[in-house]
């Protein structure tokens, strides 16, 4: 058995507040790597907060690793585990923007990133698009890495299966409403055949953005087995067996942040 505990930090991140935001997500690793987790995931936008273009617009955004994240990686290599962590990057040759997952190894390594290929129009029209699905390594895993409407249609996650992927991990800002989650995540799963891990957020962005009870998601086989809502931040550890694909755990734990 080759078994991994795993944390989605459902994180409360509060919209252009980037230095508090990234002080959240220093806690909410630590006290991830103190449950003994081998990967934690955060949610899209954890850093700016999904509305920030309005707020404090793109200036503050710069070709990774940019001082901060040099020194999350340091911190990441002494806690001794992966994380998936969602941050704005800029290209240094193009100067584009793009909404990217970055996967740190337990060596506070960059060993790959995916940037999303379905960015919104509107609160997203400061990224483009990104254009590679490819698998990334870690720990003997490949993994398809998603963010957020990634998984509204099969074509990204049907590439990345296709390319080698064993499970699919996504980077999500979706809560209910009129475009609320419709069983998306389980049919990628379906259709693939691959385990979903979904890491979602809470929290409130103004004007009507209220992501406290959106959900964070395991499923398999197009079947949900684990939902997870706050209307704060926690941390969502449950425990995987990476030879069976199969979950080891009851329900998620929950570590309260507040």
């Amino acid at each position: 058995m080759n078994r991994k505990r795993i944390s989605l930090l459902h994180l409360a991140p509060v919209m252009g507040d980037v230095p508090q935001n990234r002080k959240l997500v220093e806690s909410a690793v630590e006290l991830a790597s103190e449950q003994g987790a081998s990967w934690a995931v955060t949610p899209e936008l954890c850093i700016p907060g999904y509305l920030f273009e309005k707020e404090i617009g793109t200036d503050w955004i710069l070709p990774q690793p940019d001082p901060w994240m040099q020194t999350f990686c340091q911190l990441i290599k002494t806690l001794g585990l992966t994380v998936f962590l969602s941050h704005p990057h800029r290209d240094p040759k193009t100067d584009k923007l793009y909404n990217t997952v970055f996967v740190i190894n337990d060596q506070g390594e960059i060993v790959g990133k995916h940037s999303k290929i379905k960015a919104l129009r509107g609160p997203e029209g400061w990224s483009t698009r990104g254009e590679e699905i490819t698998p990334l390594s870690s720990q003997g895993v490949k993994i398809g890495v998603l963010v957020c409407a990634d998984a509204y249609k099969n074509e990204v996650a049907a590439e990345l299966q296709r390319k080698g992927a064993q499970l699919l991990v996504s980077s999500a800002a979706w809560g209910p409403g009129q475009c609320a989650p419709d069983g998306e995540w389980e049919r990628r799963s379906g259709d693939t055949g691959l385990p979903i891990m979904v890491c979602n957020r809470s929290g409130y962005e103004r004007p009507d953005l209220d992501f406290r009870e959106a959900e964070s998601v395991v499923a398999k086989d197009g079947q949900r087995l684990l939902t997870g809502t706050s209307d704060r931040s926690v941390i969502l550890t449950f425990d995987w067996d990476m030879d069976s694909m199969t979950l080891l755990s009851d329900d998620f734990q929950r570590t309260y942040l507040e």
